[in-house]
């Protein structure tokens, strides 16, 4: 859709105010500002249940932000990851709009319910399973993808002209109905014009039938008679019968009067399809999918030929040490990646979270061959750059030139994509290589040329230098040099400023604090040709005076939260009056829209952006509008095709009434505009033993001719272009077909795919960037089922003084993957019986009396299990069961320190999704339109006030309590009875 359904009132406030870089009008949200809040929601949750599990403190903030989500995480390292991750899931549901803006059933338009409902629950198999193989990229992809479906069917179908306020739970269950539909030839609509509010026939309404709105900006003959329209200006269908429209993308819509309501329930379902993921992951797994995780990575690129042997004893030392005491600090690597290479040899990859895994793949390196100089160290960092994370750093050692240089500008086109930076320590200090030379250029990292010796200390200087909050002030580069000088601005905010320069001495610069007082350099270190200098913070303007004639490089970082990312933007005109993210280079000679995202501060704002180039021409200033939520809009007229960053200039303090107090940043990252256009149409999902073919446009705005196509991937796949060679004529577009084919047996594998487009003569370039997922189609929809064994337990009325116990059997039609306490401070035992069949025990004090047990098949299949103890004035102890398996394992879950108080009448399976209030500490879900099948049990009402070590149990109540296990999905009527009460209050 265009303009999608608004926010729940039901959530917590997310600060946003109507984001209009894609969709909203007249304060009308789209698809971002639902996806952002629902995210936040389930990151809460998540958050809040692992922190549970592990015995730590959570609080729920008083105003959800990516800011105080991370405090109260305990996660504000994070920030750049959990920006960047989310920023992403959101772009790609945003980028629907325009890469699909004319297939029906990505919108849910034309009555394509069935086909619809299959990309989103297809999609899910997808995100699942890549989560599960930690590939997180082509999760977050496809996450973006299915949740723009799932929420446009709230605002193109008729599902809240029939009166539902809650979710069709149906969509995300491959098992499951949506509901009657509408048959193709019966009619649907009435004519309107002006007044479209009561446009769908009552017999539709009264028999629930689904029906959905026809839309295209092509045709007006491509609708049925009597079929509803989308309406708006871009649909053309809406001046056929039945004329007007239904779509409640914004206020302004043809039934905008419904706008809020659909946006209630598209917000509820967006937490239910995100929480359903939570829950067939993990907490740990999805918090690392969305970058809640310490540190950032951790990559190295080893050269092992034989003259190496030095260079590699030097990096298992650093691993040994700086490294290991790195754990459980919060710069620990959150991964760590090594890719070896050789000649002719390059990889695998080693990627992991675990320590111990990565030394010993460190310790494994043994230097070896490499006859001739040249290696394929152009090839290992490809596998780097697509392994590791966005806006990674990336260590390279060799002492031999690239072999494989044909991969330049795949290379480049890889770190321009992930914004990371590549630093090359060469340990020849004699050794030329342009192509380093433009690698570390463009991704705005250093080359360090040095002796064997330099290696350890080269290394030591960036680790220490690195941390998650490691943010650019300046990067410059000169080549030749010349006397210049340069000035950059800190506001106090920065911790740990270090000047970088490579190329020069101490002779061949001065350094001018903000109180106009030249400083001491002679406390520099050198290592090989890299000088670095520690400043002491001082807020203001400082001045560098370079003297130096030779080529150099300059760069200052700093310790800070607070950061930026860009993406240049492109026109969304088809669905939307917006603009959808670029993934590749912007047009040269041609006005254009960035957006910039600040992240890690609540009270930073963005007061200029530049654009410089690296040639130190002047710098181009954007016009800046601020869109919220830490969003800007940056305009400029026309952008030249030479190498430039970003910089960006802030303004602290505003907020909390402090005196205001201004700095920079600066992008790492080079980009370089060009006249050629890439797009790439196709799925994003193949199967093994198949091959995928997509279409690619090459479009130029330029002079035309012959235009070199190549392609080339991570995996190794069979790929190719064809034709190699397209004809395009001057300010024309020509198309191509791309071809991978993926082996047997490769479900599961995220794969990333290049297609590099050069123009006549190599003067110019660009590419297009696509991540797959192979995977074999998921047959599978049935979720495990519980059964409980062990009679009812009991409790006494001092809590403190007894346990109970509960024995569960679980099984599946396939098999299980593990069952886990979602909810509860007790000890859970599993021991497998066979795949398809475990047995489960869980323990807890009676202080402790409710337990909610997770259980996911192999594929990612959810079903829960929430039981709530019984209270009696004896104490009953249940034995726990007999089993002769010897797989087993012991979670336990010990009593927390949080205070609670609950009333409880009722145990249920169905998760009450009343998305959070600032003070509630349950996050919301969903309605389903399952029922569920119900068990009554005696238990008592509780008032219960619990500590560590001393519970405590100050009033009991005998009631009945149901325990219920839904089948697949969890009913909700909670959540509309909250809806009901936020209803009458805004009356």
């Amino acid at each position: 859709m265009s303009a999608s359904v608004l926010l729940s009132l039901l959530l917590v406030s997310t600060g946003v105010n109507g984001f209009k870089v894609d969709f909203g009008k007249n304060n009308s949200q789209s698809h971002w500002e639902i996806t952002e809040t629902a995210i936040l929601n389930v990151t809460a949750r998540s958050c809040h249940d692992l922190a549970q599990s592990e015995d730590r403190d959570f609080t729920f903030p008083a105003s959800l932000t990516a800011e105080s989500l991370l405090e109260a995480c305990a996660a504000k390292s994070s920030a750049r990851d959990f920006a960047i991750n989310t920023f992403y899931i959101k772009a790609f549901n945003a980028l629907v709009n325009t890469d699909y803006a004319l297939i029906p059933s990505r919108h849910f338009d034309d009555e394509s319910f069935h086909e619809g409902k299959k990309h989103i629950t297809d999609g899910l198999d997808a995100v699942k399973a890549s989560i599960k193989e930690e590939n997180y990229v082509a999760a977050r992809t496809k996450l973006g993808e299915i949740l723009h479906t799932l929420q446009d069917f709230y605002s193109h179908s008729n599902w809240i002209e029939m009166g539902n306020v809650h979710p069709n739970t149906g969509l995300i269950k491959k098992n499951a109905t949506i509901g009657n539909i509408t048959a193709k030839d019966r009619p649907t609509c009435r004519n309107c014009t002006t007044d479209c509010t009561n446009n769908i026939l009552e017999d539709i309404l009264n028999e629930k039938l689904l029906t959905s709105a026809y839309f295209s900006p092509l045709s007006s003959n491509s609708k049925p008679k009597g079929k509803c329209s989308h309406g708006g200006i871009q649909d053309k269908t809406r001046h056929t019968e039945a004329t007007g429209g239904i779509n409640k993308d914004s206020l302004n819509s043809s039934h905008g009067h419904l706008h809020t309501k659909a946006a209630e329930v598209a917000t509820a379902a967006t937490y239910e399809l995100l929480d359903d993921v939570r829950a067939a992951a993990g907490d740990k797994s999805f918090l690392r999918m969305m970058g809640v995780s310490p540190g950032k990575a951790l990559c190295f690129v080893i050269d092992t030929t034989g003259s190496m042997g030095f260079d590699i004893e030097a990096v298992q030392h650093v691993t040994s040490t700086i490294i290991s005491n790195l754990q459980g600090s919060i710069n620990e690597p959150s991964v760590y990646i090594l890719v070896p290479f050789n000649d002719p040899d390059f990889g695998p990859e080693t990627r992991t979270t675990d320590l111990t895994t990565f030394k010993q793949a460190i310790d494994a390196l043994t230097p070896s061959g490499g006859g001739d100089e040249p290696e394929m160290s152009l090839s290992a960092l490809q596998l780097a750059l697509t392994a590791a994370p966005f806006g990674s750093e990336i260590y390279l050692f060799t002492d031999a030139t690239a072999k494989d240089s044909h991969l330049k500008n795949i290379v480049i086109a890889l770190i321009e994509r992930t914004q990371s930076v590549v630093n090359f320590v060469i340990s020849k200090e004699t050794l030329q290589e342009p192509i380093y030379t433009d690698v570390a250029k463009a991704s705005g990292g250093l080359l360090v040329k040095g002796s064997k010796g330099d290696v350890f200390p080269a290394i030591k200087v960036f680790l220490d230098a690195s941390s998650s909050n490691l943010v650019t002030l300046l990067h410059i580069i000169r080549n030749p040099g010349k006397p210049e000088n340069f000035t950059f601005t800190v506001d106090g905010t920065e911790t740990d400023i270090i000047i970088f320069i490579t190329g020069t001495t101490t002779k061949d610069f001065a350094l001018i604090s903000p109180s106009g007082t030249a400083q001491d350099t002679t406390g520099s270190q050198t290592v090989g040709d890299l000088l670095t200098l520690k400043l002491k913070t001082e807020v203001g303007q400082w001045e560098i005076r370079m003297r130096s004639t030779k080529p150099y490089t300059l760069k200052i970082t700093a310790q800070s939260s607070t950061d930026f990312f860009f993406t240049f933007l492109k026109p969304s005109q088809v669905r939307s009056e917006g603009y959808a993210i670029m993934t590749n280079r912007p047009a040269a000679g041609f006005s254009a829209e960035l957006m910039v995202i600040l992240f890690g501060s609540d009270t930073a704002t963005l007061t200029e952006v530049n654009l410089v180039y690296l040639s130190g021409s002047v710098p181009l200033k954007g016009n800046v509008t601020e869109q919220g939520n830490n969003t800007y809009l940056v305009s400029f007229e026309n952008i030249p095709s030479e190498e430039f960053s970003v910089l960006v200039k802030l303004q602290h303090g505003s907020i909390t009434g402090s005196t205001p107090g201004t700095s920079q940043r600066q992008s790492t990252t080079s980009v370089k505009a060009s006249s050629i256009s890439v797009d790439i149409k196709s799925d994003s999902v193949f199967e093994p033993n198949s091959t995928l073919s997509a279409i690619i446009t090459v479009s130029t705005r330029g002079t035309g001719g012959n235009f070199t196509t190549r392609a080339i991937n991570n995996k190794g796949f069979d790929a190719k272009v064809s034709p190699s060679t397209v004809t395009v004529p001057e300010g024309g577009s020509a198309n191509a077909t791309v071809q991978m084919t993926a082996p047997v047996n490769t479900s599961g594998t995220e794969v990333t795919l290049v297609v590099e487009v050069e123009a006549p003569r190599a003067s110019d370039m660009n590419y297009v960037v696509s991540t797959f997922i192979v995977l074999t189609e998921v047959n599978d929809s049935s979720a495990p089922v519980f059964e409980r064994l062990t009679p009812e337990p009991n409790c006494s009325d001092i809590c403190s003084s007894s346990t109970w116990q509960l024995s569960i059997h679980v099984t599946d039609n396939t098999a299980i993957d593990r069952v886990y306490v979602r909810q509860g401070n007790g000890t859970l035992s599993t021991s497998r019986i066979s795949g398809k069949e475990w047995r489960a025990s869980y323990e807890a004090s009676c202080c402790s009396p409710t337990v909610e047990m997770v259980a996911v098949d192999g594929v990612g299949n959810v079903e829960y299990f929430l039981y709530t103890v019984s209270k009696t004035s004896a104490t009953t102890t249940t034995a726990k069961p007999t089993t002769t398996q010897s797989e087993s394992t012991t979670t336990t879950r010990p009593i927390t320190t949080l205070v609670t108080s609950t009333r409880k009448t009722t145990a249920t399976t169905q998760r009450t999704t009343t998305l959070t209030s600032s003070a509630a500490t349950t996050l919301p879900v969903s309605a389903s339109t399952h029922p569920t099948t119900t068990t009554p049990v005696p238990t008592t009402t509780t008032e219960t006030t619990t500590t560590t070590g001393t519970p405590t149990t100050t009033t009991t109540t005998t009631t009945t309590t149901t325990v219920s296990v839904a089948p697949k999905t969890l009913q909700s009527s909670l959540l509309c009875i909250i809806i009901s009460l936020l209803a009458s209050q805004l009356k």
